[in-house]
């Protein structure tokens, strides 16, 4: 062929913005990273979406710092400050502050600290981590076996059908209700009847057939909440977070969607 009209098909083809590479080769960054010799690069983003084969820095540093040294001090802050706004003010001569008995339990309001933090937390962690594995801030777990029992398949939420229709997805609340519920029990045995010891040493005992622990209203309400708060989160906190990075890694390789 004719040096000419070698040069003019060449033109033609830059032109119109089509390029040719050798054979084996890819254009660009997609000989970087992970990606095979070959194959186009992936949009960007999607490499951080994949499932991680291993526990990263960036996933030691979500799980253990953000989320659960980070959630520690939060839930503290914000336990001291409830506790604070519901001790500080009270009377103690017309409404003693006890351990046990009411108006004023500390150990009622442990528990019920568990339960509204476990509920709150659930959520948010729900909603925080699917975003943020939306956005390529942190790549799902895959080294973690995928489990085969029916049991702990349903513990972690796998087979679920996507929730199409009103009575899925009141069946997708009480499966939220159900671990809820488990880690609830957990952080209730493990927490609560440390600090129900650890009151009983720092309250005062008054004479008479009265057998309940006494407090003043400040300080020992507020550190307390702020204390037992802050390890609720410190226990809770990194779990949920696991859960949702382990169960979505089994669940994106087969093409599902995030957190359904």
């Amino acid at each position: 062929m004719p040096f000419q009209e070698q040069e003019q098909i060449i033109e033609e083809k830059v032109s119109d913005g089509r390029t040719t590479t050798p054979p084996g080769r890819a254009s660009g960054a997609a000989n970087e990273g992970d990606v095979e010799q070959g194959e186009p690069e992936p949009p960007a983003g999607l490499r951080e979406k994949q499932p991680a084969d291993r526990l990263s820095g960036r996933q030691i540093f979500y799980i253990f710092g953000l989320d659960g040294i980070g959630a520690a001090v939060i839930s503290g802050g914000i336990n001291f400050a409830i506790a604070y706004g519901m001790y500080s003010t009270q009377n103690v001569d017309l409404h003693p502050i006890r351990l046990f008995q009411l108006p004023n339990t500390l150990a009622g309001d442990a528990a019920v600290t568990i339960l509204i933090q476990t509920t709150v937390t659930w959520f948010i962690e729900l909603v925080l981590v699917e975003n943020d594995m939306k956005n390529g801030a942190v790549r799902p777990i895959d080294f973690v076996r995928e489990p085969s029992r029916p049991l702990l398949r349903w513990l972690m939420l796998l087979d679920r059908k996507q929730v199409t229709n009103p009575k899925s997805r009141a069946g997708s609340h009480t499966d939220h209700a159900v671990r809820i519920g488990l880690m609830f029990i957990i952080s209730f045995l493990i927490l609560w009847p440390a600090s129900i010891g650890i009151l009983s040493t720092i309250g005062e005992r008054r004479a008479g057939s009265d057998w309940d622990w006494y407090f003043q209203r400040e300080w020992a309400p507020q550190v307390f909440k702020a204390v037992f708060g802050g390890l609720l989160a410190l226990l809770t906190t990194p779990a949920m977070v696991s859960f949702w990075l382990v169960r979505e890694g089994w669940r994106l390789p087969k093409g599902e969607s995030l957190v359904s």
